[in-house]
Formats: C-alpha cells, sequence, structure tokens
C-alpha cells in the first residue's frame, strides 16, 4: 500500500472508531421564558477549574424584539449545569446613552477562563439602538467590548478592543465566536470586519496579549473573503491535535472552514461538505465546535424537509464528527443537539427559532450545549441546555 493510499485508510479508521463517542444526550430547560415572558437568550458557558470543584460560569441577556437586547447577566452552577443560580446583572453592561440621543448596549458576550491569570475574559459587541428602540447603526462603529471578572469573583470595568486596521474602518467584531488560548497566556481571538463604503466582511485572527486586565492585539494573520451580501461572518476557533480550525457562517447557503497550522495563516476556506462531497445547504447562521481529545465535531443549522417553512433552517440544532482530513462532515455521525418542537410543516409560526448557541467542555466525560429559543413574533422562549455525555474521556479537560 503506498503512503498516500495508507494515512487515507488511516484517516479513515480514525473516523470510524471515534463515532461512538456520543453516548447520549440529554436535554433540559433552564430558565420557561414561554411561560414568564422574560427570555434569557445568548446563553453562553465556560469552566472554572476548581478546587474544590469546578464552577461553571454563564453569561446571558434578555431578548425582547430582533436584535433587541438588554443588560448583559451572569449566572453560576456548582454542579456542572444540573442547576444554576439566578442571573445577576454584570456592572457596565447594560445600556448608556451616546452624545447622538442613540443608545448603546453590549451583545454577543462569550466567556472563557484565562488560566494563566486565573481570570475569566467575558468579549461580546457594542450595539446601537434608535429612538424608536429599535436596531440601527449595523454595520458603522462597532466593534469589541470586553469585561474581567477577577480569581475573587469582582467584574471589573467595561474596556474597547482596539484595533487600527485600514479595512476596519465601519466596524470589527469577535461576533460571539469561540477563541482559543494559548499555554503562554496569549489568546487567538477571530475577527469579522470591513471598511466604510463596502457591505461586505472578511476574517481574519488575531493574536492577542492578556495581563488579566487589558488585551492588547499583538499582530495578524491572512485574510479571508467571500464577497456575497455580507461576506464572511462570525468565525470560530478550535484548537485539535495541534492544528487549528476555522468555521464561518456566510450568506450564499453555504458555511466554511479552514485550518492553520498556527492559528494566524489559513489555508483558502471551503465549503462544508459531506464526506460524500455533497454540499451542506445552511443559511446565514452561525456554527460551533464541540470539542473532545479523539474527535473534532461541529454543530450547525442546515437545510432540510423537515424545516423548509422555518425561517434560516435555525432548528433543529445538529451535531456531526469533522474528518479532518478532508475538511467534512461525517454524514453518518450526524445527531440531532435540539429537535424541532412542534408542527414545522402545517404550524410553522408555532416553532421556535434557535441557532444561538454555544459549547461547553465540563468535565472528561460530558459537555454542554446552550442555547436561547424565541418564538416568532412574541419573542418569547425558553433557555435550553444539552448534556452530551461522552464514551471516553476528553483528555483535553484538565483533572481538577
Amino acid at each position: 500500500m503506498r503512503r498516500r493510499e495508507f494515512l487515507a485508510a488511516l484517516g479513515a479508521g480514525a473516523a470510524l472508531g471515534a463515532t461512538d463517542l456520543i453516548a447520549a444526550i440529554e436535554r433540559t430547560v433552564l430558565w420557561r421564558g414561554r411561560e414568564t415572558g422574560k427570555t434569557w437568550f445568548h446563553p453562553r458557558a465556560c469552566r472554572i477549574p476548581g478546587p474544590p470543584a469546578p464552577l461553571l460560569l454563564m453569561t446571558l441577556q434578555e431578548i425582547t424584539g430582533s436584535d433587541v437586547y438588554h443588560h448583559v447577566h451572569w449566572s453560576e452552577s456548582r454542579d456542572l449545569g444540573v442547576t444554576w443560580s439566578e442571573p445577576r446583572p454584570i456592572p457596565g453592561m447594560g445600556r448608556k446613552r451616546t452624545p447622538d440621543g442613540l443608545e448603546e448596549g453590549i451583545c454577543d458576550v462569550v466567556p472563557e477562563y484565562h488560566a494563566r491569570t486565573r481570570t475569566v475574559l467575558a468579549i461580546g459587541q457594542n450595539v446601537y439602538y434608535g429612538r424608536d428602540g429599535r436596531l440601527t447603526r449595523p454595520n458603522e462603529q462597532r466593534w469589541p467590548m470586553y469585561v474581567v471578572r477577577s480569581a475573587g469573583g469582582e467584574w471589573g470595568p467595561v474596556k474597547k478592543l482596539v484595533w487600527s486596521h485600514p479595512e476596519a474602518t465601519a466596524l470589527y467584531s469577535t461576533n460571539c465566536s469561540q477563541r482559543v488560548t494559548l499555554p503562554d497566556g496569549d489568546i487567538l481571538v477571530p475577527l469579522s470586519f470591513g471598511p466604510l463604503g463596502r457591505t461586505d466582511r472578511a476574517v481574519c485572527s488575531a493574536l492577542c496579549a492578556f495581563d488579566g486586565s487589558d488585551l492588547r492585539v499583538k499582530k495578524t494573520g491572512n485574510i479571508l473573503r467571500n464577497p456575497v451580501k455580507r461576506g464572511l461572518l462570525e468565525p470560530s476557533l478550535a484548537l485539535h491535535r495541534g492544528s487549528y480550525y476555522m468555521t464561518i457562517r456566510a450568506e450564499d447557503e453555504h458555511g466554511y472552514v479552514t485550518r492553520s497550522s498556527d492559528g494566524l495563516h489559513w489555508e483558502d476556506k471551503k465549503p462544508w461538505c459531506w464526506d460524500d462531497g455533497e454540499p451542506v445547504t445552511m443559511s446565514t447562521t452561525q456554527q460551533r465546535w464541540l470539542t473532545h481529545s479523539d474527535a473534532l465535531f461541529l454543530t450547525y443549522t442546515r437545510k432540510d424537509p423537515s424545516n423548509l417553512k422555518i425561517m434560516r433552517w435555525r432548528v433543529p440544532i445538529y451535531v456531526a464528527q469533522v474528518d479532518v482530513r478532508r475538511l467534512r462532515l461525517i454524514r453518518s455521525t450526524e445527531k440531532i443537539v435540539f429537535p424541532i418542537e412542534g408542527d414545522a410543516v402545517n404550524r410553522p409560526e408555532t416553532v421556535a427559532y434557535l441557532g444561538n448557541f454555544h459549547t461547553t467542555a465540563v468535565s472528561r466525560m460530558e459537555s454542554l450545549v446552550t442555547s436561547g429559543e424565541t418564538m416568532p413574533k412574541t419573542f418569547r422562549g425558553n433557555t435550553l441546555q444539552a448534556r452530551i455525555r461522552w464514551s471516553r474521556p476528553n483528555r483535553d479537560v484538565p483533572l481538577d
């Protein structure tokens, strides 16, 4: 057998050996916004190591309309997500009045633990609302905003991530993205950005220094583009077995994937396809990595006969293993994380939208997927959690 054939067979064998990694998926409702009328959205958690036991910290915020977000809150769990505390506001993460009479808020917040400084770095982006309460100025004067939670649990001031790039004159954003913290404490942060006068955005990754208080861009990598409608959005990063991966939202019925050896310099992007080469038809909705030491998974939404009448096919949320050699999804491994609830064919107006979700490794045997739902028109919805139970330990999660 020639070397290339051997490596292909080895890759296929490794993929087949990992198909049984997901032993079970258990779903629960964290907050019942359908009943109470208060909808907690953008639920994203991180794991803070013990002792005596790991703590999970979640950021989330209320939603009352299309992209109408309110004060960012936090909640914690001391039992790996079985129970969560009542959300409490993060100081400084609400709205403030601007000189021109608008309201500036913060949304899309993602918290991550930073081991070198024993802090939690929560990064989001600013957003503006007009006097009528609706989203305004969606494509200009927007940038990442962050806040730091100390080892003692105190929240610091809200700060702006400064990035002076000639192609980021209109906006630049982290877009509720997954990032990678390196052993030396530096952080790889993916960015979506665009100049004044253009509607399509490009993406790249930035290597940032973080000292427990201030986040600073040190350098950026090559730029990826897709000049269709709004271009490339919401890039997310993952590190798996020494290689870096980026998945990207787009607006041409594809999601895109690329790979890097250093997290800065990326290969040409490829549309997500099944392992047989058939494209995976996706709407303009995010994807998220679900990492395990033995395999890399993607969580995503896609077009399916069951959801053709659902806006942007925003439910179900699926998970599938990635063939990391060919950068394709292994069709036989696809599972449903959050199913359609209701009659999406005959009464689609009764089906809640999903699509804003996050993944968190909470132990060597479990990971969580969290998502907020909204009902069409009312924007009421439950806050959901799916517990992924692994059949083998995830050695990427440190022992406490």
